[in-house]
């Protein structure tokens, strides 16, 4: 690995600053210490500062030279709303709260970057460094773009990365096209009447007319989608009566739909409607339908994903930079690449040998509290970053 020396020499003070963030999570929008962390770094170093955008947000402006062309480059910074089970001496401070999915040490990769821009500029024109709140849930980057970040900072393109358990320290993963799936959500509620558990003929009971929804939800996958595109349709959550001698009079079911395209998403939607509907009718019954939208598929740019190929292999070297295979989870990255063509790529995380005694028993495993990011990421990550931002603005 071709890491840069002064990221190198500051590796220890910013995985404190790593460790620091993790102790003291905040969830969605509630970012407040861990931006004034964010902004106070970047203004020590001499970093002008942006502050509020998308509520929490933080952007530092890094400039050089006098061209006007400028490039984006993002950490995640909100934290899971779920309780940690490690013990180590950096371990969450607040009970439901974690940082479980690494985007503290997202934000310490950032930051080193920062901070070796602070003193070493070889570039002609600007780096947009966006701090951004609410991804878990909360759609930060859409509330971003809402709050004109392309309008204030305009940029040609924009890269962000995610750490990946199981991908060796090392290594990063990237593939152009679809990689994170579109997140939806759907809630059902069946309603029929209620009766005596011992005399189901004087009700009309909604529990078996929800089974059978279940089922036939899956026939959407399998005989309304075409088989060689993607998509999954997950029954999550059924709530429904309160005695075991009582038919109820309504029954809820909610779940999640993952999709690739907006085309598979239509219909997803349309044939579960009319599902829904009538197989609520077909028991008597009448259904409500509601479906939410949350996130877009991440899609990455061709060329984009070409560059930071070429500029990883110039730091780890082409064998390991490896290609990404799509994964049915989310990521409001998306919402940035609908605007400004970029790249989002995974940084190995390693099998969790790094977690210092104390840890859970669990994985380390995205979204598991035993979780913890690995250190070792954040002066190849900061260099990654260095890199990619000298080469697009040479």
């Amino acid at each position: 690995m071709r890491l840069i020396e002064s990221i190198l020499a500051d590796a220890a003070s910013i995985a404190t600053l790593r460790r620091d963030i993790h102790a003291h999570p905040e969830l969605c929008f509630e970012e407040v210490r861990t931006a004034d962390l964010i902004a106070n770094a970047l203004n020590d170093w001499g970093i002008p500062v942006h502050r509020g955008m998308g509520t929490t947000g933080v952007v530092g402006i890094v400039k050089n030279g006098s061209s006007h062309r400028a490039i984006g480059i993002r950490a995640d910074i909100d934290a899971l709303p779920m309780t940690e089970h490690n013990q180590f001496a950096h371990a969450s401070r607040h009970p439901g709260k974690m940082h479980a999915c690494g985007h503290d040490g997202h934000t310490a990769m950032l930051l080193a970057a920062a901070k070796h821009f602070s003193r070493h500029r070889n570039f002609d024109g600007t780096v947009y460094l966006v701090f951004q709140p609410a991804e878990e849930g909360g759609g930060g980057a859409r509330e971003m773009i809402k709050d004109g970040l392309f309008e204030q900072f305009p940029m040609e393109a924009i890269f962000g990365a995610h750490n990946w358990p199981g991908l060796q320290v090392g290594q990063f993963a990237l593939s152009p096209g679809p990689i994170y799936a579109s997140s939806n959500e759907f809630k059902i509620t069946v309603r029929g009447k209620g009766a005596h558990g011992a005399m189901p003929h004087l009700g009309t009971d909604p529990v078996p007319a929800a089974c059978q929804m279940v089922q036939a939800f899956q026939t959407i996958i399998s005989r309304n989608k075409r088989p060689i595109d993607t998509g999954v349709i997950s029954v999550t959550m059924i709530h429904t009566g309160e005695a075991t001698n009582v038919i109820p009079e309504s029954c809820v079911m909610e779940g999640t739909v993952r999709t690739f395209t907006t085309d598979v998403l239509d219909m997803i939607e349309r044939r579960m409607q009319e599902v829904a509907e009538h197989t609520a009718m077909a028991f008597g019954c009448t259904a409500d339908f509601e479906f939410s939208r949350n996130y877009p598929p991440t899609i990455n740019h061709e060329a984009e994903t070409d560059f930071a190929r070429q500029v990883l292999a110039g730091v780890v070297g082409a064998d390991n930079v490896v290609p990404f295979e799509p994964t049915m989870g989310a990521e409001d990255f998306s919402f940035f690449l609908q605007n400004v063509p970029g790249c989002y790529l995974m940084i190995g995380n390693g099998e969790g040998a790094h977690r210092d005694g104390g840890h859970g028993l669990g994985p380390c495993m995205l979204h598991n509290p035993s979780y913890d990011f690995n250190d070792d990421l954040i002066p190849l990550g900061a260099t990654a970053w260095v890199r990619i931002a000298e080469a697009w603005l040479r």
